[in-house]
């Protein structure tokens, strides 16, 4: 039977031995890439799964492809999974993005394809000659014909000046809710300081802005609620870049530390709805003799993926390439998939399937506020060992799963352990873009979403959990475009959880990125311009414990944020504690009950459970009612 065939197949001249003779089991090395894509040489069989072969070995560069081979255990991730489904759009041979994390094998997944059709976005009727926008020109939102007149009041240039307006992604509508509800700061305002070696280049980087913008519908969208049923996203066709000059005091401390003191988000906040939502600030650092840019980027409008695009595009445009930049990709298509799509009617009956029992809020530390405005939020970084990398990634291989099932099933037991609830739930952050439409995989703005997670964490095996776990994630991006409340509404807790988990790849580009979580997610990383420098971003959420894991492909990073007084640094000892234990178990007992499974370190179970318990005191001589007297008197 298939369970039984070795995954992979390490050739060693010598097995490792102990100093006793025996086989020296950590001394074994995880197996590699190339030990898995030989499973089987059987080709590809007829023309779809030919075609589809050719694809796999363009997009993960593997020399041959068998028709048993495996899209993940050949190097394939999230980011390359969005670009086999837009090359095989265009091929006519669309299938569901969840086939392909089910289904994963080339024979497989070519059995299915052309059996799904995506929703077509509708046309944008608004043309730059319009002189009248009705109800009807309009059917990504639904408007009044006042309340689009009161729009158009408020646009800078008038009806002229309108290229799209359209309604709000669940995301967006989350996040403009908590931007309304706190009245000082903005959790969700986006800060990257960066330093110019001269003016003239800091000039030519913005104007390299502009074009972007000037390309992007997203760049040029504001948000309009005031007297509106349902809020607004409005396109403009033209949004001159605001940049303001400021002339700071190097003797009122370095300028950098001013520039974030003067728009920290925490107090500083943005006119959502003038666009764009992008904004610089610039200063002279002549201590340093270099030029600063502070750029303040509002959440609403773009996620990582959409900063890397927008540092990518800016790149091009310095070098002169700016002709060579793929057409731009409008937001609109996303909206249409929200709203054209999956009925809500049936994301309700799937998370009432998954959360309709759970009566309780899945708490972290017993940390329940999550409309707080990130203000108290402390940060955390850690790397993972590489062998400890390696030996994950094997054992993804071996069970069938994605490493992200792994990662999300080793913070499901944080989660558990830390609430003191075996059925875990809590927030993931899905990458948004499976089901986006045309040229999602280039496109611009904010389309990750965050749902929730239940995971069972009782007397369930380990392998058993982690294939359970894989197979949750893979039904959950069929409606990755579901809203948040919808979800908490089909369960009996409130809140439902508190705790978010983010699993970003961190992609290079082929440029060279440090494997270091506070390093690689900024601004430049993947996408580096000679004379300018990164010097500092953040970062954070409404949310009181959040867990990021970063996969530089050959590494794992954990960053951790924590509302003050929880550690962050506490949450990344937990989160690697709970993958070397989970690790150990899949490799010498994967059948072991998931409850058995601890996140604590030596030294913590120490002092839980001798340190603390250590009350032993001499004892006082005399019958217990002597004592008893001597207590009442002292």
């Amino acid at each position: 039977p298939d369970y039984m065939l070795p995954a992979a197949l390490v050739i060693l001249e010598t097995l490792p031995l102990t100093v006793n003779g025996k086989l020296d089991r950590k001394a074994l090395p995880a197996p590699a890439g190339a030990d898995f894509a030989n499973r089987s040489k059987e080709p590809p069989q007829g023309e779809i799964e030919i075609a589809l072969a050719a694809l796999w070995q363009e997009l993960l560069g593997a020399e041959y492809i068998g028709r048993c081979d495996h899209f993940f255990e050949l190097g394939g991730d999230s980011l390359l999974a969005i670009r086999l489904m837009e090359r095989l759009r265009r091929m006519g041979l669309a299938t569901e993005i969840r086939t392909l994390f089910t289904a994963p094998t080339l024979a497989a997944l070519a059995a299915t394809l052309g059996s799904y059709r995506e929703v077509p976005a509708p046309a944008n009727s608004i043309t730059p000659d319009c002189v009248a926008l009705t109800p009807d020109m309009l059917p990504l939102i639904d408007l009044t014909q006042a309340e689009i007149d009161a729009i158009v009041a408020r646009v800078p240039g008038g009806l002229a000046n309108v290229q799209d307006i359209y309604a709000l992604s669940p995301l967006q509508e989350g996040i403009l809710f908590h931007h309304l509800l706190d009245g000082e700061g903005d959790p969700y305002l986006l800060l990257d300081v960066m330093a110019f070696t001269d003016r003239a280049l800091l000039e030519h980087y913005l104007k390299a802005v502009q074009h972007v913008v000037n390309r992007h519908d997203i760049l040029r969208t504001a948000f309009h609620w005031d007297g509106l049923a349902d809020a607004a996203q409005v396109v403009l066709r033209e949004a001159p870049l605001p940049v303001q000059e400021l002339t700071l005091n190097p003797q009122d401390g370095d300028i950098v530390e001013q520039l974030q003191r003067r728009f920290d988000p925490r107090r500083h906040r943005l006119d959502l709805g003038s666009a764009p939502l992008l904004r610089y600030v610039v200063a002279h650092d002549p201590m340093h003799e270099r030029w600063l840019l502070l750029q303040h980027m509002h959440h609403l409008i773009g996620d990582h993926s959409t900063v890397e695009t927008l540092q990518a595009e800016v790149k091009e445009v310095l070098a002169g390439r700016a002709d060579a930049l793929e057409p731009p990709q409008p937001f609109r298509n996303v909206i249409a998939q929200v709203r054209l799509g999956l009925p809500a009617t049936e994301h309700e009956r799937f998370f009432r399937d998954q959360l309709a029992d759970i009566d309780e809020p899945t708490l972290p530390f017993g940390l329940s506020d999550v409309q707080r405005d990130g203000a108290a939020v402390l940060e955390a970084h850690r790397m993972l060992p590489q062998d400890m990398h390696d030996r994950l990634r094997a054992q993804a291989r071996l069970l069938n799963v994605s490493l992200a099932s792994l990662c999300h099933l080793a913070f499901g037991q944080v989660v558990s352990k830390t609430s003191g609830r075996e059925q875990a739930v809590f927030g993931t952050v899905l990458f948004g873009r499976m089901h986006a439409g045309e040229g999602a995989d280039r496109a611009m703005g904010l389309f990750i979403n965050t749902l929730p997670l239940r995971l069972d964490m009782g007397d369930i095996d380990l392998a058993t959990a982690a294939r359970q776990t894989h197979v949750r994630l893979a039904d959950l991006l069929r409606h990755e475009h579901a809203s948040l409340a919808l979800a908490q509404r089909c369960s009996g807790a409130t809140p439902l959880f508190s705790a978010l988990f983010n699993y970003r790849h961190i992609a290079g580009n082929g440029q060279a990125i440090s494997p270091n979580p506070a390093e690689a997610t900024h601004l430049l990383a993947a996408h580096p311009v000679e004379g300018v420098s990164w010097l500092h971003g953040e970062e954070r959420t409404n949310y009181p414990v959040t867990l990021s894991v970063e996969d530089f492909g050959h590494a794992l990073g954990l960053t951790a944020q924590a509302v003050h007084p929880l550690d962050p640094a506490r949450i990344c000892g937990y989160m690697h504690e709970a993958l070397r234990n989970l690790l150990h178990w899949l490799e010498h007992a994967p059948h072991t009950p998931v409850r058995q499974w601890s996140i604590l370190a030596a030294d913590e179970r120490q002092q839980l459970l001798v340190d603390w318990n250590a009350t032993d005191r001499p004892q006082a001589e005399g019958t217990l009612a002597q004592r008893f007297a001597e207590q009442a008197a002292r």
